[in-house]
């Protein structure tokens, strides 16, 4: 017989898979907002200063997604 009873493990892990996916997706903006920067042919100045906006965003989405991945591995291996 099957056990359907949810787990605070299963909601660790659906959160962070969840959390996963957000910084996936600010990865992905990052990668096209600079391809957009790239194919516009900016001066450097202008190039430099979108690549400024770019970065911190960037790092806050791998941060998400860093610590997304960590909560689905902790919720597996606590299950």
């Amino acid at each position: 017989m099957e056990n359907t009873e949810t787990s605070i493990f299963d909601f660790i892990i659906w959160g962070g898979a969840a959390l996963s996916l957000l910084g996936l997706v600010g990865l992905v903006w990052c990668i096209i907002y600079v391809a957009r920067a790239r194919r516009a042919h900016l001066s450097d100045e202008e190039m430099r200063a979108r690549l400024k906006r770019a970065l911190p965003l960037n790092l806050g989405a791998l941060f998400v997604s860093v610590i997304g991945l960590m909560l689905v591995i902790v919720g597996i291996f606590l299950s």
